[in-house]
């Protein structure tokens, strides 16, 4: 574990920023770890719309923020605003992390790592030789492709309203993986041959909870079926999965997960996950 500065502090304070916000979880959780690590501090939501980004990124200097979590829709554009990028963020190219270290700001992704953890933990223990279908190609897909490339799946099919978006992310990457672009409209071969589907969209998220990102014949019986939504925990992807017997993952997984990895950059303590993991579904229960 590091060494970090922010303990000769007297208080630590963190944040998430995304636009929504007020359904994020992040401070429940968060405030649960800081309260089981026995530490002076607090972690706020922070509503930024996408025109005041780079001025809140500044704050965070100003104001003395140790570190900030990154949501929707900012993990790509809050890059061009930090001193220094984690090497595996920048493959990414999206951030969901930055570290203040005495004014200089580095951004990580802990998004991937944490997912296909969870994910292998709790539907899937080989992905080698799957079939994978990603929904979605902006900066949360990007780090969860990246991170399932590793595990060398047969082929990853990224699935997205623009096709263009789709197609431009697997050219990128074409030298690591077979991966395959479609638009929504051409998607639907690759979907029924999956043996794992993944929404990266936030196509169901509260308080849209009735939303479904592909169309539910598109959804093979039997398979894996994951969503990073984990407000509701089962989306209607989830439930309609259920119907088709297939195996359904959520997001709190990857999202207690990410969560810990991010926290150990912040303190260089070692998470306590199951503290996080209790204040996040009791939240729901508020």
């Amino acid at each position: 574990m590091k060494e970090n500065s922010w303990i000769e502090r007297d208080y630590l304070f963190l944040g998430v920023m995304g636009d929504p916000i007020g359904h994020s979880k992040s401070p429940a959780m968060h405030n649960a770890a800081i309260t089981a690590l026995g530490l002076s501090g607090a972690y706020v939501p922070l509503h930024v719309r996408p025109e005041g980004l780079g001025e809140a990124i500044q704050a965070v200097k100003a104001l003395g923020f140790r570190g900030v979590n990154v949501t929707i829709p900012h993990k790509v554009e809050v890059m061009k605003y930090l001193d220094v990028v984690d090497e595996g963020a920048r493959q990414i190219g999206a951030v969901n992390t930055i570290v203040n270290d005495n004014g200089t700001l580095k951004g990580y992704n802990t998004d991937g790592i944490g997912y296909v953890r969870s994910l292998k933990d709790e539907a899937c223990p080989d992905l080698k030789g799957k079939r994978i279908v990603v929904l979605g190609a902006g900066g949360a897909a990007r780090g969860i492709i990246y991170a399932l490339i590793g595990e060398k799946p047969e082929t990853i099919s990224i699935v997205n309203r623009t096709a263009a978006k789709a197609l431009a992310l697997a050219e990128e990457w074409s030298s690591l993986a077979d991966l395959r672009g479609y638009g929504e409209d051409y998607a639907e071969e690759a979907l029924l041959t999956a043996d794992v589907i993944i929404n990266t969209t936030s196509v169901g998220m509260f308080p849209r909870i009735s939303e479904i990102p592909i169309p539910q014949g598109h959804i093979p019986e039997g398979i894996v079926v994951s969503d990073l939504i984990y407000n509701p925990l089962k989306t209607e992807l989830l439930r309609q999965g259920e119907l088709r017997q297939c195996t359904v993952h959520g997001g709190l997984g990857m999202f207690i997960n990410q969560g810990a990895y991010a926290l150990e950059y912040w303190t260089g303590l070692t998470a306590p996950v199951q503290a996080m993991k209790e204040a996040v579904l009791s939240s729901f229960q508020a």
